[in-house]
């Protein structure tokens, strides 16, 4: 995902000098690269065959749309699209429904009525069993302040600031299909905006431990707001888990930060937000516990508008990139999760208890009990879950942990003791709703293979600028569960040309050809969607110039066939993937069209490098939520 401001500045990533290996370290000579094909998967699982596609219709049914570098969104022949939810559209709440101002004039008050900016990811809940009615929750990764303010940043005040924290967050929002066309609902009793001022509530082994409190919440159990709020996902019990990425970037921290503080990348300027000048709990010199209440995942039941977001502390303090829910066997709960960033981990909650009927009052404390493990992968396709509990695999007080909650907040700190695997920027991660197989996305690393940082089996290639997918099964056998603590995994496709493959990995991908897969969703008929992050800083240039803009592809997990579904506008990412429950429409998000290098936009020159999505009378370019049919009503994807 992106990063906001200062992405392109790598030393503001955490510093992750552990020494552990990326894998247990193989020379060049022995290592090997598992292939999408029938002897590759009866190598590693015996003469199962992975990830059988069980689609209603012809599988990639649809015409695949070329390449292009043209500020529009291009959708196969058989499909049409259809803006719903622009950044600054009314919410449809009961409260009030100010109108986008096309300067970018809107107030901080009105701004927190008004979808917030750069759409990410994003979950659909149907009302009453209506695959056409229900609601939307949707998260505003980050701001560009040059176009959310009418002068950007040439002053700034505590107001900028207020509007800024306003277009963080989660929208709620209700939406229904009326003769093949979506609209927002105007006047809804369930809409909702959650921002960077919205109260929330602190749950699970690390609440109210000395580390979280803060002059003005002694509790240690009372934070206030959600930001950077990446990639989501959805419950089996119907709320919705919303993640909190890069917030060091919030934070002006000490002029010579510690080792805790530089582990998770925080500076004395920040990423340029500036909001410390006039929020002071954003300034970490002042008060350093607050960075502590960002980096988890946050509950919310997008059906109880009155309802507290919670974050879930049991889930681990890091960059999280999405939490994707599946059940055990035996019914509990199974939370995946990456932390995007170079060399950082994959993790894996399972919960003590199991889930039971009655939705999310029935299962209110689901995730404030379980485990939490990282993942080790080894060799030749093996790989085991590590416990970080307290007391297990290093985690004792002689290194650092004195608590469970200890190990929690500091989870990157604790994963680096325990020994887990440093991967290429763990992104997305999607579950095969037929297999139970799991995949993952590895967007990239350019600092792969660098002294002290080689390749290895799960991550083959130096200088990784394309990045890859992984994807496993739980257990040894081939009917696996997904609270089991080994695992079998393999290559699903190592990115990019494979003409240019420094690897040797050509033929990986079958099909159309991508780079930086960041975006995954396996729908209910067993297809793999894959979305595209290309920084805007490279986007159609050097290696990146033959992708054209950034792309959403589908796949079919039993042949690894790939085929471009859509391309999007100049500057933008393709994110935020949901499905209705009948399939027969897809929503996606279009977030930053018109980024510029940079990252922050000339209020002066708003559409330099994009209009999309309203031409060139729109004013700006507006991050957008996406409806997307086919004409005949049928499957997506078929």
């Amino acid at each position: 995902m992106s990063k906001g401001f200062g992405k392109c500045f790598e030393l503001q990533d955490g510093v992750n000098d552990t020494p552990n290996p990326s894998i247990h370290e193989v020379d060049s000579g022995r290592r090997h690269v598992f292939k999408c094909t029938t002897a590759a998967v009866a190598l590693l699982m015996g003469s199962h065959t992975w990830g059988a596609s069980a689609g209603t219709g012809k599988p990639l049914g649809f015409t695949g749309v070329p390449v292009s570098v043209a500020d529009t969104l291009t959708v196969p022949v058989e499909y049409e699209a259809q803006v719903l939810y622009r950044w600054g559209d009314p919410i449809g709440s009961a409260q009030g429904s100010p109108a986008f101002e096309l300067d970018g004039s809107n107030t901080w008050q009105e701004q927190s009525l008004q979808a917030g900016m750069h759409h990410d990811g994003m979950e659909f809940f149907p009302l009453d069993q209506d695959p056409r009615h229900g609601l939307l929750a949707i998260n505003h990764e980050y701001t560009d302040d040059g176009l959310l303010h009418a002068d950007g940043m040439k002053t700034w005040n505590a107001d900028k600031v207020r509007k800024s924290q306003a277009a963080h967050g989660v929208s709620v929002v209700e939406v229904v299909e009326r003769a093949g066309v979506w609209q927002v609902m105007p006047h809804s009793m369930y809409a909702r905006r959650i921002t960077a001022s919205t109260p929330m509530r602190l749950s699970g082994p690390a609440a109210g431990h000395d580390m979280l409190k803060t002059a003005a919440d002694p509790s240690g159990t009372r934070p206030l707001g959600t930001l950077n709020n990446c990639a989501a996902g959805q419950t089996p019990w119907g709320t919705y888990l919303t993640c909190e990425e890069n917030w060091n970037g919030y934070f002006s921290s000490r002029q010579h930060p510690g080792a805790d503080e530089l582990r998770y990348g925080l500076g004395p300027n920040g990423w340029g937000y500036r909001w410390h000048e006039h929020d002071e709990r954003f300034d970490a010199a002042k008060h350093p516990n607050e960075p502590n209440r960002f980096g988890w995942v946050v509950e919310i039941d997008p059906m109880d508008p009155t309802q507290t977001p919670v974050k879930r502390t049991a889930l681990g303090r890091f960059k999280h990139e999405g939490a994707t829910t599946t059940l055990s066997k035996d019914g509990r709960a199974v939370v995946y999760m990456g932390d995007d960033e170079r060399f950082e981990y994959i993790y894996k909650f399972v919960s003590r208890d199991r889930m039971v009927p009655g939705g999310y009052p029935a299962n209110r404390q689901v995730l404030d009990h379980g485990t939490l493990y990282v993942a080790r992968f080894d060799a030749q396709g093996h790989g085991r879950w590590l416990p970080l509990v307290h007391g297990q695999n290093g985690l004792t007080a002689e290194r650092g942990f004195a608590s469970q909650a200890e190990v929690l907040i500091r989870c990157r700190q604790a994963a680096d003791v325990a020994g887990a695997t440093k991967m290429d920027r763990p992104e997305w991660i999607a579950v095969h709703p037929q297999t139970g197989e799991v995949f993952v996305t590895l967007t990239n690393n350019s600092q792969r293979g660098q002294p002290g940082r080689g390749v290895d089996d799960a991550n083959p290639r130096g200088d990784n600028i394309m990045g890859h997918i992984i994807r496993w099964r739980e257990g040894t056998t081939q009917h696996g569960d997904a609270g089991a603590g080994e695992f079998r995994w393999m290559h699903f496709a190592l990115a990019g040309d494979p003409k240019a493959d420094k690897a040797g990995s050509r033929g990986t991908i079958l099909g159309d050809m991508y780079g930086c897969p960041d975006g995954l969703k396996v729908d209910a008929g067993g297809l793999l969607w894959i979305q595209t992050d290309v920084s805007t800083s490279a986007l159609n240039q050097g290696a990146y110039t033959s992708l054209g803009n950034n792309m959403m592809l589908c796949a079919d997990p039993s042949t690894g066939e790939t085929k471009r579904f859509l391309t999007g506008p100049s500057g933008c990412e393709i994110t935020g993937i949901t499905f209705t429950p009948d399939r027969r429409a897809v929503f996606i998000n279009i977030q930053h069209p018109g980024e510029t290098a940079s990252e922050r936009s000339d209020p002066d020159r708003p559409q330099a490098v994009s209009r999309w999505p309203d031409g060139p009378t729109g004013g700006r370019p507006r991050s957008a939520t996406v409806a997307i049919r086919r004409k005949d009503g049928g499957i997506v994807g078929t």
